[in-house]
């Protein structure tokens, strides 16, 4: 076996080739396109079929590109790009959003823990945070994103065709360089200063300085057939899905970390296992805030005996919760049982029970009656009611539920302050929200676990990225999909020694003014080959 090289129009290409012997005679045998050579002395190919990729005639084996390895650059013919059917000038970039994203993640002081991400090509790396957080577009359009802003400035070396984008995700979702990453964003997160701190309300132990987490998961539909994704019903709603499961800071309401499970899993069988990889990470947790489907007997246990104190909803037909209700509803509705929280009224009393598989550990309970849902349930029994398909005893049991829910606490919480604490969960379902929105978790169309867990690093980072954001917007009409949509139409043109920005309007200075960053008017750049030969 040998390659053997050609050169055609000026490229140089290689085909992996065999020899035969016919008698006396040596005559070639079968051969394969190897395609372009990229760079010889490595042994970097392209080909339409692998991408870019390496081969070893020694080992006769194909492997993955090396990160720190950047494809020379494309030399395009014609003066424009096409974006669909507009053509674009290359002579201008997209500018005011990369440049904006460079001054806020530089500030907040993030890529400190992005750099712990032991990734050979840091552009590459950055770049793809850039393109996670200010854009909406697939992976596939990254290399073009790249090529037509200010990223290219950014990020010179960065390489973002799509087969290189899996192969860095790929990389980046290794467990070493996971627990390099979370070792330095822990630090970050735990010294983050936000302006909506939350209190602990009593829940952490006198003494102790750190700050308790919220645990929730949620489903990620992916059709792709991988180990991880699995059939899951969810409340009802069947779906093809991974599960990821997100702890987030209560503090600063940050994600802290993240982990994935198959999407047949059943959340009350990951708990524990959740608070050990914390555990392994040097979280000590003193208090988890948990969504109903985490609680039962054994993940009771399991949090009294680790000395972590909690928070959680029982589901309707646990017996904690029908006990309770069997004993104290009739007297729940009595004026000294009123509470009022953001707006709303609830009937709530708090009860002793016991927990446990065992039904051992003494905790408090909170029977509340929520007014606003009670009254949209009854709505509900009254239109059942008029069908005459069920008996009276069933819609007057229908009626005494309507509304009701149970919260049980490990430590005794104040009743007037119960629904305070526990209603910080929604800091988990923003994080949902925003990461299944602006920070690109979803569509999830990923056919390999190792680019799965890249993507999820990535999505985590982005997450946190814009959750900052927008606290910071809170005083303005902004959202942070809108910052960026507005910055995007700040362009920046290409000339000899420098880039030349446009005026920015209105809504972009007021955007600028707010995070207190000067929008330069020139910038020192040495243009490309290609931008040269458009001047």
């Amino acid at each position: 076996m040998y390659i053997a090289y050609s050169i055609k129009k000026g490229m140089e290409y290689a085909t992996l080739t065999s020899s035969v012997r016919d008698g006396e005679k040596i005559r070639k045998g079968k051969s394969v396109n190897l395609g372009r050579v990229l760079d010889k002395e490595r042994g970097i190919f392209r080909s339409r079929e692998r991408g870019v990729y390496t081969y070893n005639l020694e080992t006769d084996q194909y492997g993955v590109a090396p990160a720190d390895f950047v494809e020379p650059a494309k030399r395009r013919k014609g003066k424009y790009i096409k974006d669909g059917r507009k053509k674009r000038s290359l002579l201008v970039l997209q500018f005011g959003d990369i440049f904006f994203y460079d001054c806020f993640v530089r500030r907040i002081g993030i890529l400190e823990a992005v750099d712990a991400i032991g990734y050979a090509n840091k552009d590459t790396l950055h770049a793809l945070l850039c393109y996670y957080v200010t854009s909406s577009e697939p992976n596939c359009r990254a290399e073009f994103w790249h090529e037509i802003s200010y990223a290219k400035v950014l990020y010179p070396m960065a390489t973002l065709a799509s087969q290189r984008i899996s192969n860095a995700l790929a990389e980046i979702g290794l467990e070493e360089n996971r627990r390099l990453f979370y070792h330095k964003y822990i630090e970050f997160v735990t010294g983050c200063r936000m302006g909506d701190t939350k209190a602990h309300f009593g829940m952490i132990p006198e003494g102790w300085t750190g700050d308790g987490v919220l645990i929730d998961s949620s489903g990620l539909p992916n059709c792709a057939r991988i180990p991880v994704t699995a059939v899951s019903n969810h409340n009802g709603i069947i779906s093809n899905e991974v599960r990821v499961i997100y702890v987030v800071h209560q503090r600063t309401g940050l994600p802290l970390f993240m982990r994935y499970v198959p999407g047949n899993v059943v959340d009350a069988t990951t708990i524990k296992r959740t608070l050990l990889e914390l555990k392994g990470l040097g979280i000590d947790v003193k208090f988890a805030l948990l969504d109903a489907g985490y609680y039962n007997g054994k993940n009771a246990d399991a949090l009294y005996d680790a000395k972590v104190s909690f928070v959680t909803r029982t589901h309707s037909n646990n017996k904690v919760f029908t006990d309770a209700v069997k004993i104290h509803r009739a007297g729940l509705e009595a004026k000294e049982n009123l509470v009022c929280h953001n707006g709303g009224l609830y009937y709530m009393k708090q009860i002793d029970v016991m927990l446990g598989t065992k039904s051992d550990r003494k905790a408090y309970g909170y029977l509340c009656l929520d007014l606003t849902t009670q009254s949209k349930e009854l709505r509900k029994v009254a239109a059942k009611a008029e069908d005459g398909n069920e008996s009276p005893n069933e819609i007057y049991g229908q009626m005494q539920e309507a509304g009701l829910f149970m919260l049980v606490s490990s430590r005794a919480v104040a009743k007037e302050r119960i629904l305070s604490l526990y209603y910080t969960r929604n800091q988990v379902e923003e994080i949902f929200r925003i990461g299944k929105g602006e920070g690109k978790m979803l569509p999830l169309d990923i056919h390999h676990e190792d680019t799965l867990r890249g993507h999820l690093m990535m999505t985590l980072l982005s997450t946190a990225v814009l959750k900052i954001l927008q606290d910071r917007l809170l005083n303005t009409k902004l959202s942070p999909s809108e910052v960026f949509s507005v910055l995007s139409h700040q362009g920046a043109l290409v000339y000899p020694n420098s880039l030349i920005t446009s005026e920015p309007v209105k809504k972009m200075n007021d955007i600028y003014k707010h995070f207190k960053i000067k929008c330069p008017e020139e910038i020192p750049y040495t243009p490309t080959e290609d931008e040269c030969a458009r001047m």
